[in-house]
């Protein structure tokens, strides 16, 4: 019984974890190495297979090594519970000792666009605090409850790293209130001023220090705008629009208008349309978008797109030219908010597309010319890219082709042609940019993904499998 109870909970906290941080980040897995006592062996929990290939560095840690077993501090002794972090490529790790769990440690994906692993280490360790936390009550209903927390912990996730950070340097005893500030935020990102989306920077002070800005205008005592009064704070955002100056608040009110540097440790908040980011330090916390928070930097993911080059044996200079002329025009296309799609055409002779092609091409290395393709890119069609010179030869090409099986009809017709012109083309890779939707890295008649795509498992009512049987099962 004791068994089937830890196993219950284990799932219902891997459940939540994993919704929780697929809505913060994107599609994500998550897995638990633990002992619930001193002589236990050590198990593992990874129905989503998120740490295979990860075998020998596991073994190394937890089966040669004992210092997982007696190392439950940080270098300074400030927070007994907690283990190292298990370094683990591509991962970002949290555990420690608790309360009725002698050991565990929750691993999840670190996703390429992440803006800041703070937010997901707290959610990480609120799982830990969770399921330390059922085990002790032993009910069955607080068990749906720790789930759902850890699927809607997204704001909690943000303000606890924002308060660790500020702590770090600041001490404790900071008067700055972050979730009012967090509510305030959405809710100024969801309002509208005359049809427009907010736009400059609103930064929060410690009240302390809010005597350190260099002001270029205050308002009185009694006049200062409370943050609860949302339309107001938009209609004044207006005024630090373009421009380098910031609204000044103390977390409670609108002090002022100021500009240059701001007091250390101060919350700076960037609205840019419909979407914004959260900075300590230069550093960025979150972005925000939709009424809600996304651990997302929203800049173009071209990994696949690099990786294609490395294969196609091309010289490090090369690929860094390429890289910069494709992240310039797709950088573009998001900000201006307008779909395209550019033809990377590495062959000999190039493909033959229909088009309006070009008399001369345009050097994308020029600054001049990667300008005016960022302007053709607006074009209904595709840019036709020579490669390997870097040339625009032509732009509102047409692609066309066969039907493929891997057609998605929810993407539409760039999307979709995409997919249809690379099945009959080898020597093309296609970049698409949706305006509603990421980047598409496409060759071969279907788009490469970061990663291959899983079918969540539920309830595991028997107990986790021993590393060690773990590590077995995967070689054998």
């Amino acid at each position: 019984m004791r068994e089937l109870f830890l196993a219950k909970c284990i799932d219902h906290i891997h459940d939540g974890l994993c919704n929780g941080l697929t809505r913060f980040s994107g599609p994500s897995r998550a897995a638990l190495v633990y002992a619930r006592d001193k002589d236990s062996p050590v198990r593992i929990y990874d129905p989503q297979e998120l740490l295979r290939g990860h075998e020998p560095r596991l073994s190394e840690l937890y089966l040669k090594d004992r210092r997982w077993a007696q190392d439950t501090t940080d270098e300074q002794g400030e927070n007994p519970a907690q283990c190292r972090k298990m370094e683990l490529t591509g991962l970002i790790s949290y555990g420690g000792r608790f309360a009725n769990m002698y050991h565990q440690m929750w691993f999840t994906e670190q996703h390429v666009d992440l803006c800041s692993t703070g937010p997901t280490e707290r959610w990480l360790e609120y799982a830990c605090r969770l399921l330390s936390q059922d085990l002790g009550t032993r009910s069955i209903t607080d068990l749906e409850t720790s789930g759902y927390v850890l699927q809607n912990f997204s704001t909690h996730a943000v303000r606890d790293h924002i308060v660790d950070v500020r702590n770090e340097s600041l001490g404790p005893d900071t008067s700055l209130r972050v979730y009012p500030i967090l509510e305030a935020v959405l809710n100024i990102s969801k309002t509208q001023e005359e049809g427009k989306w907010p736009n400059g920077d609103l930064i929060f002070v410690e009240p302390n220090l809010v005597h350190r800005v260099h002001y270029l205008a205050t308002f009185g005592e009694f006049e200062r705008p409370a943050m609860k009064d949302v339309k107001h704070i938009r209609k004044l955002l207006q005024a630090v629009e373009g421009n380098k100056h910031k609204l000044v608040s103390d977390g409670q009110t609108i002090i002022g208008i100021g500009t240059g540097r701001m007091p250390d440790f101060s919350v700076v908040v960037e609205f840019r349309g419909r979407h914004g980011f959260i900075r300590v330090q230069e550093e960025a916390i979150c972005s925000f978008a939709d009424g809600g928070f996304h651990s997302s930097t929203r800049r173009a993911n071209l990994v696949q797109l690099e990786e294609i080059l490395l294969e196609l044996n091309l010289d490090s200079s090369k690929i860094y030219t390429i890289m910069k002329a494709v992240g310039t025009l797709v950088r573009s296309a998001q900000e201006r908010k307008h779909g395209c799609a550019l033809v990377l055409d590495y062959g000999s002779p190039l493909a033959n597309i229909s088009g309006q092609h070009l008399e001369s091409p345009l050097d994308l290395k020029r600054h001049m010319d990667l300008e005016l393709a960022t302007s053709l890119a607006k074009v209904d069609g595709a840019l036709h890219i020579d490669m390997m010179y870097l040339k625009l030869n032509a732009f509102a090409s047409l692609l066309d082709g066969r039907a493929v099986a891997a057609e998605n009809r929810a993407r539409g017709a760039r999307y979709n042609s995409a997919l249809r012109f690379t099945a009959e083309h080898d020597q093309v890779i296609l970049v698409v940019v949706s305006s509603d939707r990421p980047i598409s890295i496409i060759q071969h008649g279907s788009e490469l993904k970061a990663k291959c795509d899983w079918a969540p498992r539920y309830q595991c009512l028997k107990e986790p499998l021993t590393l060690d049987q773990w590590i077995q099962e995967s070689t054998s």
